[in-house]
């Protein structure tokens, strides 16, 4: 791929990863928009577009961020969106609380 295709890839998972976190957590500091604008791997942004999308809460979807571009471990009630929901109604093993 071309470089100038390459940061247009890299453009739109930033400006994705952005979305994401806004609908999911509401705004977003300009500081932590520097800080997505400073990662320069599409495998790193997808991961935590994906990690955005399913962290339970945003603290989860920080620890998943400062983990670092070989992290992968999307996995468990941390990365279940509805976790949050169900610890309110339910415990989170399904026993009332």
């Amino acid at each position: 791929m071309f470089s100038f295709e390459t940061e247009a890839l890299l453009v739109d998972d930033r400006e994705d990863l952005i979305a994401v976190l806004q609908l999911r957590f509401g705004n977003i500091t300009g500081e932590f928009i520097e800080k997505i604008y400073e990662i320069g791997d599409m495998n790193t942004l997808q991961r935590l577009i994906l990690s955005a999308a399913n962290a339970a809460n945003w603290n989860v979807f920080l620890e998943e961020f400062n983990a670092g571009r070989d992290s992968f471990r999307l996995v468990g009630e941390n990365f279940n969106p509805l976790r949050n929901l169900l610890e309110e109604r339910d415990g989170i093993d399904g026993k009332e609380a």
